[in-house]
């Protein structure tokens, strides 16, 4: 395997400073990482000829996010791929794969976006499986940067629940259908977490046809967990991106981190909607430094000012 070459290092070292000093110059830098993708990756590329020279962020040429599966995406060369990270593949053309040659950006972002988002980084457990459990996961890899090794609960509920009656504070980690599983199990007991305790779910109940609105999720998050609305939080990420998006409770818009941007727009112009309009999901992700920093994704979004609400797959 080479290292990555010295205009890739060098910026993914610009990124870093970026994201650290809380993306004043996020407009600056992706728009440097949009040029140097659309010279280096060469499926990218291809796919700008269509379109004239970006001047703002926002005109970023974005990816479908269904090209992840029919295409390398990498803007580095395929022999220094260190990490692959796939989807779950249930929907038609197997599997989105999404190349790293570096996992700092991701880590980073990982990170200093659970934190930036005001979630403790004391006392998190995880019903997630760990990354040497689940290697292809990037949401595994995440959790294993954020919980230590003896926290991880995956298909250990009594554990689980011994941990929680023994534990003063927990911030629970894992998928909708994680806990959606773990309340079945639990059928009519009930816990009771003590105060400042938090529940951070991703979503996910791909090819289960389990699907739950979440006002009915997060009822079940306050009768066996005593946890309020408020109390659950949702982190919005995809194995296609490398920094996540959180909100709490119900009905308020997800947060971007200073280096991400979310917009919402029509789905046939492609232009930004108006505030309070529905349109599709789009995000640009610094830290994306390895793939593409622009993805339009296949998600319904509500624009509430710079930010977005969340309303689901299209």
């Amino acid at each position: 395997m080479k290292e990555p070459s010295n205009k890739y290092a060098a910026l993914e070292t610009k990124v870093s400073r970026c994201m650290a000093a809380g993306g004043g110059d996020f407009e600056e830098r992706i728009l440097e990482v949009h040029r140097f993708q659309r010279e280096n990756n060469p499926d990218y590329g291809a796919f700008c000829s269509g379109f004239l020279p970006a001047k703002r962020w926002q005109d970023i040429p974005a990816v479908p996010v269904s090209a992840f599966k029919t295409t390398g995406l990498r803007s580095f060369p395929g022999e220094n791929t260190i990490r692959t990270f796939e989807t779950s593949g249930t929907t038609a053309g197997g599997p989105g794969r999404h190349h790293f040659c570096s996992l700092s950006l991701y880590l980073h972002a990982s990170t200093r976006g659970w934190l930036g988002a005001g979630l403790p980084a004391e006392a998190v457990l995880s019903i997630i499986p760990r990354a040497t459990e689940a290697p292809h996961s990037s949401l595994s890899q995440m959790a294993s940067w954020l919980v230590p090794r003896d926290r991880f609960y995956f298909n250990r509920r009594d554990a689980l629940v011994e941990t929680l009656q023994d534990t003063p504070q927990v911030v629970i980690f894992g998928t909708a259908l994680a806990f959606l599983d773990f309340f079945e199990w639990l059928g009519d007991r009930c816990l009771s977490l003590p105060e400042g305790s938090l529940a951070v779910e991703t979503g996910g109940y791909k090819g289960t046809r389990r699907e739950m609105p979440k006002s009915q999720l997060y009822r079940r998050f306050q009768k066996h967990l005593g946890l309020s609305v408020d109390s659950v939080w949702n982190e919005y990420g995809m194995t296609e991106l490398s920094s996540q998006f959180y909100t709490h409770g119900l009905g308020r818009p997800h947060l971007a981190p200073p280096w991400a941007r979310g917009l919402v727009v029509h789905p046939e112009g492609g232009h930004e909607v108006s505030d309070g309009e529905t349109g599709m999901l789009r995000i640009f992700d610094l830290a994306n430094l390895g793939s593409v920093s622009a993805v339009q994704t296949r998600d319904l979004a509500i624009r509430r000012g710079g930010d977005f609400e969340l309303l689901g797959r299209d």
